[in-house]
């Protein structure tokens, strides 16, 4: 793996992302990626944690304790840090997958008793055992009295003669005096150690007692922590196999903890590896390697991206971006992408296939080692594999037949590949392969510099040339080359490059157009708003028109129904009036009729009318003479009249409405007409019940208007009106 990182340019990564660990640990991490995925999303959303205690490994130490062994005191402590901090995360993680997590680590009460003993430096606590305070206050005692003793000397005149300075130095767990040679001469004592600068650190003979005392208490606080240190390690190998699985659970904590500190220290993002398929689509990546990187937006659908193109264009590094973005994501360490916008697919193993492997120590040639490196690949499937200028070591023509065909087997293995080349034999060779995908670094012919942006679908020109003539090779070297290469190679240079600037000519003109369709697609929603807000306007509108409707015939409904005939009218045309007040008149469309010589448009042409006939018209379209529906056309070039009017109504009034029709004088035929056209007016204007007076006579006319109204479809109900309303002389027709 270290390989591959210093292949990918990731070491300063890993560096860097290794201090936020707690201790060293591999980074990929074993299990369920879908479940680490998902736990670090939710420490990522998390207020932030303390961080974890530094602690080393502790395999060794386990070891021990499988073998009834007495563990070291801060080999012990280590244990009590990691247990401390988990009990600290089952208090502060408690809800989702994390507290979930942390819930199934359950200590026991008698290694938290042990953690209760030590202090925050890693000591015994005095009140574990009295001893411990008894050897702390007498040490404490002879160190104030060595400190006197020495600060003593240094006050001395002939001492002060041979003191380098005059502090109190601690060497060796002793306090010492920085002295310069000659000091015998005025001071016995022992030489303890010596400085850079040639002194000598002296502890002086007069305080050998206090040394002595203090060696002897010494030896009896290590006597007593031992002591204790065989107690615990005898708890502690009771309840190993929960000490195993705690340092496992905190190493996996900390490998979480320190990618979501890293991702929001350099604000990173994760992507998790899709199963699904080894789509690679990447968007505004950025290679962690580059200071000031242009984000690469790239789709990699197919198993083969082969990328030509001009010379420090940018191939290598899109490349090592690809296959760094992968490998990343596997390892699930934050990368600087877009995460929602952005695939990577699963990969079990990565090649990368970049360097040249000649070398003096393995005596192989570039192609040797190019062929060796490839002939592992076929033993292996679904692997992601980057070459970095295949054509490197060989003849460019054997080669290009030779690799068409590896790289064609190489993908019947599921491989996925990228590879860069200046082969545009190669290239041409595979461009028509339906799982290859070409791709052109695009060069600047005005500025003479490569833009370091890719373009999809071509063969790029290596512009050797020019790179040489922009690093200073003489332009009459340059010219002569040129006439070496051949008029027909640098026309084919000419094809490629009008291919690659009509591709980016039709892109300016995409991007165009779409910038014009998203305003259209702009102004088709504000007058989809639009037509909705009106919709709303006319249905208030017309709600407030029924509703006084409603009631206009309500009234009329009373003067019906009323006995006195006054009332009635009155009745009548209170109902009237309240009828006038429900009129709407909303602006409605309407289709302005087509006159000859209009210009117009039928289906996809366009013409004028040179005659109209009934429904029918003779229009003059590109030349030809048509005869075609007027449904068919559509007004085109000529707008039409302004409307005399500004709106219709939408409800048409019968002038001579009535709820009361007299037939007396008519003949049976006269008065069915009038019968018929007044309840077709009454139906229209919505009346419920309406009055038709014919009189008694010889019956004839009240046969006739009952015979015709039993055959009419649209009534509920006739009979006699009541007494006061014409009795027998009248029928009451209810609609």
């Amino acid at each position: 793996m270290e390989k591959l990182f210093s292949k990918l340019d990731l070491v300063d990564y890993a560096t860097t992302f290794k201090t936020f660990l707690a201790r060293e640990k591999p980074l990929y991490m074993e299990g369920d990626a879908n479940l680490h995925f998902k736990l670090i999303g939710e420490l990522l959303d998390k207020e932030r944690l303390k961080p974890l205690p530094e602690v080393p490994s502790l395999d060794i130490p386990l070891a021990h304790l499988g073998k009834l062994g007495v563990l070291r005191i801060y080999e012990i402590f280590a244990f009590v840090k990691i247990i401390n901090y988990m009990r600290y995360l089952g208090e502060m993680l408690q809800d989702h997958a994390l507290g979930e997590w942390i819930s199934k680590v359950i200590i026991p009460p008698e290694i938290i008793e042990i953690c209760g003993y030590f202090d925050e430096k890693g000591e015994l606590k005095p009140s574990v055992d009295e001893q411990f305070l008894h050897i702390a206050q007498n040490l404490k005692s002879v160190k104030e009295e060595m400190n006197s003793a020495l600060r003593r000397f240094i006050s001395t005149e002939k001492i002060a003669l041979y003191l380098a300075d005059k502090q109190i130095h601690y060497i060796n767990n002793q306090e010492a005096l920085l002295m310069r040679g000659g000091f015998n001469h005025v001071l016995k004592g022992s030489v303890i150690g010596r400085s850079s600068s040639g002194f000598f650190y002296v502890v002086p003979e007069s305080l050998s007692k206090l040394v002595a005392k203090e060696s002897e208490l010494i030896d009896k606080k290590e006597e007593l922590i031992y002591k204790y240190s065989k107690k615990i390690s005898l708890v502690f190998s009771k309840f190993v196999k929960f000490l195993a699985f705690v340092n496992k659970e905190f190493d996996r904590f900390d490998a979480y903890y320190a990618r979501v500190a890293y991702a929001r220290f350099k604000d990173l993002e994760f992507v998790l590896p899709s199963s699904k398929n080894a789509t690679i689509k990447l968007e505004n990546f950025a290679h962690p390697a580059l200071s000031s990187p242009k984000p690469i937006s790239i789709d990699f659908s197919k198993q083969v991206l082969m990328i030509t193109g001009v010379n420090a264009g940018g191939k290598t590094m899109l490349l090592k971006s690809i296959l760094s973005a992968a490998i990343l994501s596997k390892y699930l360490l934050p990368m600087k992408i877009e995460a929602k916008s952005s695939q990577i697919g699963s990969f079990k193993e990565l090649f990368a296939i970049l360097d040249d492997p000649q070398n003096v120590k393995n005596d192989i040639s570039t192609f040797a080692g190019r062929m060796n490196e490839f002939s592992k690949l076929f033993g292996k499937k679904g692997a992601l594999i980057g070459v970095d200028e295949i054509e490197l070591g060989t003849d460019a023509d054997e080669a290009a037949n030779l690799f068409k065909v590896m790289i064609e087997k190489l993908i019947d293995k599921e491989m996925k590949i990228v590879i860069t080349t200046h082969h545009k034999r190669l290239a041409s060779m595979l461009a028509t392969h339906p799982q290859v995908d070409l791709l052109a670094a695009i060069y600047d012919e005005k500025s003479e510099r490569p833009t370091y942006a890719f373009l999809k679908g071509t063969i790029g020109k290596s512009y050797a040339f020019e790179t040489a003539l922009r690093y200073g090779i003489p332009s009459s070297i340059i010219a002569e080359a040129r006439v070496l290469y051949g008029e027909d190679k640098e026309k084919l240079n000419e094809l490629i490059q009008k291919n690659i600037d009509l591709e980016l000519e039709m892109r300016k003109t995409a991007l165009t157009l779409s910038d014009k369709l998203s305003e259209v697609e702009r102004l088709k929603e504000s007058l989809k708003n639009e037509k909705e807000k009106v919709g709303q306007d006319f249905d208030i509108a017309y709600n407030k028109m029924s509703k006084e409707f409603k009631e206009a015939i309500g009234e009329a409904k009373k003067a019906i129904k009323s006995q006195d005939t006054k009332e009635a009218h009155r009745f009548l045309n209170k109902a009237n009036e309240l009828k006038k007040e429900t009129k709407v008149q909303p602006i409605i469309q309407t289709k302005e009729p087509l006159h000859v010589n209009d210009f117009i448009k039928y289906g996809n042409a366009k013409g004028q009318i040179k005659s109209i006939k009934k429904d029918e018209a003779t229009i003059i379209s590109e030349g030809m003479t048509l005869r075609v529906p007027l449904s068919k056309l559509k007004r085109s070039g000529n707008p039409p009249k302004p409307l005399s009017k500004k709106g219709v109504s939408i409800s048409k009034e019968t002038p001579s409405a009535s709820i009361i029709l007299d037939l007396h004088g008519l003949r049976a035929d006269e008065a069915i007409e009038r019968l018929d056209k007044f309840l077709s007016d009454a139906l229209m204007n919505g009346f419920d019940e309406v009055l038709v007076y014919h009189g008694i006579g010889t019956g004839k006319l009240a046969y006739a208007v009952r015979t015709f109204l039993s055959t009419y479809p649209a009534l509920a109900s006739f009979g006699d009106a009541p007494i006061n309303q014409g009795g027998y002389g009248a029928t009451l027709i209810k609609l």
